[in-house]
């Protein structure tokens, strides 16, 4: 097992190297970035299908709706920039709104991350597989089997250090952000110079579902608000991942931020305009456009533009199907770094299982990326890998720690604002004034997006954060009720009055001599030897061997009708307990040690089912005694050997 796993992950790293898996302001923007960035290749699309329901009618309030996202987003930006340089540890959402607003409001805002962080995944990865279907559509009846092998890919890659996965990382994003700024630069340039691109639907119509009029209207332009907030997408991972960055890690920090902030807006706001510039048509129902061939396959807005720029069978136009392919993909790596880390802090404060908060071999927090990966592949399976139906589940967690965030960091302002009499009273004021438009603003939109999507599907998530909400608040407790009972007490160290050893035997072979002895080395009060009679034969020949070499301990034999091991062991371990309560009971129990992991099948069952129950009988304590059993050609030399009680 050493051997394939050293392969797949690398070699172990002492403690001691934590520093040197710190990252630079380069491979951190890949590494915590590649969500925000790549939301671009969907937001505009999401904005569009929410519009088409109305059909083209309302198609010409899109740049409106877009610059409301860019509003949003830069607000966003600020607000996150402020949270790096006051909790410099990380921690994001849940570190601010447990100490500013309380537990049950972190635990809120980390229940939303959590569902989010999986949901990331899930949307990345069908999203990045959708595109790669644009251009080669033999993928798509395979599209579950495909993002369930990059999800475990992912997970490998992270398992391999954050360092590592940056660097392999950084060569997608920074090609996505190349081609794209390549083809709406060559677009743009093509429309001022009079040579305006057309979208392969340009011109095909749109037939409409809904009214565009009155309430309906204001209904599908809020929908397609709340869709195009998706460019908003892993802006807090920066945040929760400032440990991370080399020194000055908080300057670090807001830097990536405001240079992700920038590359952002300028791509989303050069997508969308493409996007109107050549008339590209979408529909959430590819029946409800009109004109179009038979057999038409409806592609992704950014690869149609693409196509309109360059041409369908251009070089650029592959490079932009396959970077965006390659970007979506890796967006889940934000995840894959946001989750880990906020499940260690959460296991730190013991609201998940202590496992969460412990570094692997290569001194990321593996289980978190392992157990991310599993979560996200069911997810992925049981909505088929449909980004359509995922996409309707996403950003309302990401709205929900946006608004607990900014909330916290208002009130961390203002207590500072209350200590601090000295010349830093206008930064802190500043500070505070975008925390609260940040706050103000996330929690208008979070209404509008559980408004606009909880009829499809977002009541999942209004139903899945409640579920994890009381399942942290359980582990917290069972671990309180833990510390309560492991308390030193005097009853814990004051000797027991008697010990009662029992030694189970089923055959008089080495591995129960081996045990009598040592239960015998120990000196007990009392001592037996126990079998339990399921065949006569066999019962007769051992207490005829127990005679024969005269074992100095005495033999018992309990009745079992119904050939049942564990059940009569348990009732003479209870009689025992009954009649002396102070008293402790000690079982020990041969047990084989198998050469290899398939013999191990063959072995020991009835004892690990023993084990099992009587591990949960107070006074009871469970002794193995482990027989290390060698090759077989090991065991024919020993059984040939002069004096040996298996050749005599």
């Amino acid at each position: 097992m050493s051997l394939p796993k050293r392969f797949l992950v690398g070699r172990p790293l002492r403690s001691g190297q934590l520093g040197r898996t710190l990252l630079p302001k380069k491979l951190a923007l890949p590494v915590f970035c590649s969500d925000p960035l790549s939301s671009n290749a969907y937001a505009t699309e999401e904005i569009l299908l929410a519009l088409s329901l109305g059909g083209l009618a309302l198609t010409h309030l899109t740049p409106w709706i877009a610059g409301a996202v860019v509003v949003l987003l830069v607000v966003v930006v600020l607000s996150y920039r402020q949270t790096c340089h006051g909790y410099p540890n990380g921690g994001g959402a849940y570190v601010v709104s447990r100490e500013n607003l309380g537990v049950n409001a972190s635990l809120v805002a980390a229940s939303a991350l959590l569902v989010d962080y999986v949901l990331t995944v899930a949307v990345s990865v069908a999203a990045g597989v959708a595109n790669l279907a644009s251009a080669l559509p033999a993928l798509a009846p395979y599209s579950v089997q495909v993002c369930v092998g990059l999800v475990a890919l992912l997970a490998l890659m992270n398992l391999r250090g954050v360092r590592e996965s940056g660097t392999v990382f950084a060569v997608p994003t920074y090609g996505f952000v190349a081609v794209v700024m390549a083809v709406i630069l060559w677009g743009v340039g093509r429309a001022l110079a009079g040579d305006t691109p057309h979208a392969e639907s340009a011109h095909f119509g749109i037939q409409p579902s809904h009214g565009t009029t009155g309430w309906l209207a204001v209904a599908l332009v809020l929908r397609a608000f709340s869709q195009g907030c998706t460019a908003l997408t892993g802006v807090e991972a920066v945040s929760n991942g400032v440990p991370g960055f080399k020194p000055p890690k908080a300057d670090n920090a807001a830097a990536t931020l405001a240079i992700m902030g920038g590359i952002t807006v300028t791509v989303f706001v050069g997508i969308t305009g493409l996007a109107l510039i050549s008339d590209v048509r979408v529909a959430a129902d590819p029946r409800l456009l009109t004109g179009t061939p038979a057999g038409y396959e409806q592609k992704t807005v950014i690869t149609q533009i693409a196509a309109a720029v360059s041409g369908s069978g251009s070089m650029l136009f592959y490079l932009v199907a396959g970077f965006t392919a390659a970007i979506l993909v890796l967006a889940a790596n934000t995840a894959y770094n946001g989750f880990p880390i906020l499940a260690s802090i959460l296991g730190e404060d013991g609201y998940l299982p202590k496992q969460f908060s412990r570094r692997g071999d290569r001194l990321v927090f593996s289980n978190g990326i392992i157990m991310l990966a599993v979560f996200a592949s069911i997810l992925i399976w049981a909505f088929n890998a449909s980004t359509t139906r995922l996409i309707q589940l996403y950003i309302i967690g990401v709205f929900v720690s946006f608004t607990l965030s900014q909330t916290g960091m208002v009130r961390h302002w203002t207590a500072l604002l209350r200590r601090d009499a000295g010349p830093g009273r206008g930064r802190i004021h500043r500070a505070r004034l975008i925390n609260a438009a940040g706050a103000v603003l996330t929690a208008l939109v979070l209404a509008v997006v559980l408004v606009t999507k909880f009829t499809h599907g977002a009541w999942i998530v209004v139903i899945a954060m409640p579920v994890v909400f009381m399942t942290m608040k359980a582990i917290h407790g069972h671990y309180a009720r833990l510390a309560v009972e492991l308390e030193p007490s005097e009853e814990a160290v004051s000797l027991p009055s008697r010990v009662h050893a029992v030694v189970l035997v089923s055959k008089l072979h080495t591995p129960a001599l081996r045990a009598i002895a040592f239960a015998r080395a120990t000196q007990p009060s009392t001592l037996t030897a126990v079998t339990v009679r399921t065949s006569g034969s066999d019962t007769a020949e051992l207490e005829e061997e127990w005679a024969r070499f005269g074992i100095p301990v005495p033999l018992t034999v309990l009745d079992s009708p119904y050939r049942d091991i564990t059940g009569p062991v348990l009732d003479y371990v209870g009689r025992i307990r009954r009649k002396s309560p102070r008293d402790v009971v000690c079982v020990f129990i041969p047990e084989y040690v198998v050469s290899h992991w398939w013999e191990q099948l063959l072995h020991n069952q009835s004892a690990l089912r023993l084990t099992a129950r009587l591990l949960f009988r107070p006074g009871v304590m469970v002794t193995s005694v482990p027989w290390r059993l060698g090759p077989a050609e090991e065991a024919v030399r020993r059984r040939g050997r002069p004096g040996s009680r298996a050749g005599s």
